[in-house]
C-alpha cells in the first residue's frame, strides 16, 4: 500500500484511452519533453521529466487512442493524470488485494496495471486489454 499513499491525487486532464492530442496535456502536467516514434500499430510519445522519470504512452493508429502506458524512473508519475476515467478502478483494485509492499498488480477485464519499484528506482505499465492492437504483445510494452 505504500505506492498508493505516494500517489498525488490531482484532476486528471488527459489519460489512458483518450485521443492522441491528450498526451499534449500530459505533457504539460508533468512540465517534461517528448520524444514521438512512430510505428505501424502504434506510435510512441515518450515524456521525460526533469527529475528524470520517462513515461511512455503508445498511441493506435488505427483508434488513435492511447491504449497503454510505461513508466520508468527514480520518481512515480502522476497515476491519476495518466490513467484519468480508469484511476478509480486501479485504486479499487489494489486495495482488493493487488497491492503487497512495493508491488502491485491489478488485473481486470477492462485493465490491467503493475507497479513496482522503491525510492528512487520505480517502473511499471498499465493497458486496456480490449484496446490493444492487432498483433501487439504485452511484452512491447515497456
Amino acid at each position: 500500500m505504500i505506492l498508493l499513499a505516494a500517489l498525488p491525487l490531482t484532476q486528471a486532464d488527459a489519460a489512458l484511452g483518450d485521443l492522441a492530442p491528450s498526451v499534449a496535456a500530459d505533457q504539460a502536467h508533468m512540465q517534461g519533453t517528448r520524444k514521438v516514434t512512430p510505428g505501424a500499430a502504434y506510435s510512441v510519445h515518450e515524456i521525460t521529466v526533469p527529475s528524470g522519470t520517462r513515461v511512455r504512452e503508445f498511441v493506435s493508429s488505427a483508434t488513435g487512442r492511447v491504449f497503454a502506458l510505461a513508466w520508468q524512473g527514480p520518481y512515480m508519475p502522476d497515476l491519476k493524470q495518466l490513467l484519468g476515467d480508469q484511476y478509480d478502478s486501479f485504486v479499487e483494485g489494489a486495495r482488493n488485494g493487488g497491492a503487497r509492499r512495493s508491488n502491485v498488480r491489478v488485473s481486470q477485464p477492462g485493465l490491467v496495471v503493475h507497479s513496482t519499484g522503491h525510492m528512487r528506482a520505480f517502473s511499471g505499465r498499465a493497458y486496456l486489454p480490449d484496446q490493444l492492437p492487432a498483433g501487439v504483445r504485452i511484452e512491447d510494452i515497456q
